[in-house]
């Protein structure tokens, strides 16, 4: 159809159409989840965000006439090419009606921009990186995602692949309740029980009085304990900081663990409250009074997302990782804790991946990255 147009969102108009896309192409998805307006805008550069001092984005809209049909951005992550020397691209933020014409020309327009400034091979998706949302989810749609996880309409998948990328790697979520944590065999037992022994390791929660400097440091594991791991590129110190103060009112100290040895940490674990529920409510706006409502009460939240459990290369493979789940588990049963997902955990993660499914943890949701070559055509 010759009225079809895919253009960069330049103006404040076609900014706002790529931003409000979505409510339209999920209108009476039970499962859908909005964005955090705030956070979104933030996120494709449209106001400042730290990713942004060493990475690029161009947003991209299609239009049918003057109608919004799909969009995508496409990203150039200095900091990834530098650290695995590639010249990769990166797509993200794709949403699209269900038509495949649409589709091929968002993404030839990501390919375009991406192969004029050198790029051979393109990834995603990445809401923009790794360290934010990422991922497509293929199976588990039956349920809403919890916080800060992707959900997209089925037939992405089909889209995507007609475009021409190919699965490059699947992440996991693990669905658990507690009281799975309370029969753990009895030889994971003895693995906490001998790993804090051996190691003399001190566990505590998140401090409210150090609360910056804690969350830094938990950051600072996580960065370090993911080296090595599949596509992951450390966060910057700046990104750091704003993600230590972007959760700083919505983490629960209950909810996190650190471990140290002689008094340097060597592990966290990291637990959010699923939020999700309270953003479809106030419908991702958080102003003028969606915060309050967002925050409000927080005990009657009973699920809970466990983002990362990461002990730093040394200590890995010891049992440390079971130790802070051990002490988390009092705190959560406390809180009234029902049910946790640990997500997202990578197919290449094999010590995740088989402790959880020894622990009882069941797999509720797949995520997948795709990758292409930046070929003229798919």
């Amino acid at each position: 159809m010759s009225d079809l147009t895919v253009k960069p969102a330049s103006s404040r108009k076609e900014r706002s159409q790529f931003i409000n896309l979505p409510w339209r192409l999920y209108q009476g998805d039970p499962n859908w989840i909005p964005p955090l307006r705030g956070n979104l805008i933030e996120l494709l550069n449209y106001k400042p965000h730290p990713f942004y001092e060493y990475s690029e984005i161009q947003t991209f809209l299609a239009l049918r006439g003057a109608e919004p049909c799909g969009r995508i951005a496409a990203i150039i992550n200095h900091a990834h090419n530098q650290q695995y020397r590639e010249q990769r691209g990166f797509f993200g933020f794709f949403e699209c009606v269900d038509d495949q014409q649409v589709a091929d020309a968002l993404f030839d327009a990501a390919r375009a921009w991406l192969r004029q400034r050198g790029m051979t091979t393109i990834r995603g998706p990445m809401n923009p990186s790794m360290n934010y949302e990422c991922g497509l989810l293929v199976d588990g749609f039956d349920e809403p995602p919890t916080f800060m996880t992707t959900y997209n309409l089925p037939y992405f998948e089909r889209l995507i692949e007609a475009a021409g990328l190919q699965k490059s790697h699947e992440m996991y979520a693990f669905w658990g309740h507690v009281e799975m944590l309370q029969s753990l065999d009895k030889k994971m037992a003895f693995v906490v029980e001998e790993a804090t022994r051996r190691f003399d390791i001190k566990l505590r929660t998140l401090d409210r009085s150090r609360f910056h400097a804690d969350v830094r440091m938990f950051l600072d594991i996580f960065n370090r304990s993911m080296l090595g791991s599949w596509g992951f590129v450390p966060m910057s110190e700046a990104e750091v900081d704003h993600m230590a103060s972007s959760l700083k009112h919505l983490i629960v100290p209950e909810m996190t663990t650190a471990a140290e040895v002689n008094g340097e940490p060597i592990g966290a674990v990291f637990g959010l409250l699923d939020y999700n529920p309270r953003i479809r409510k106030i419908n991702g706006r958080l102003f003028p009074f969606g915060f309050f409502r967002l925050l409000m009460n927080k005990k009657a939240i009973k699920r809970i997302r466990l983002i990362s459990t990461n002990v730093v290369p040394e200590y890995q493979k010891w049992g440390v990782g079971l130790v802070l789940l051990a002490r988390l588990l009092p705190d959560a049963l406390a809180w009234g804790i029902q049910e946790g997902e640990f997500s997202w955990v990578l197919e290449s993660n094999h010590l995740s991946y088989q402790s959880l499914k020894r622990g009882g943890a069941k797999i509720t949701r797949t995520w997948r990255i795709y990758d292409g070559e930046l070929s003229e055509s798919p």
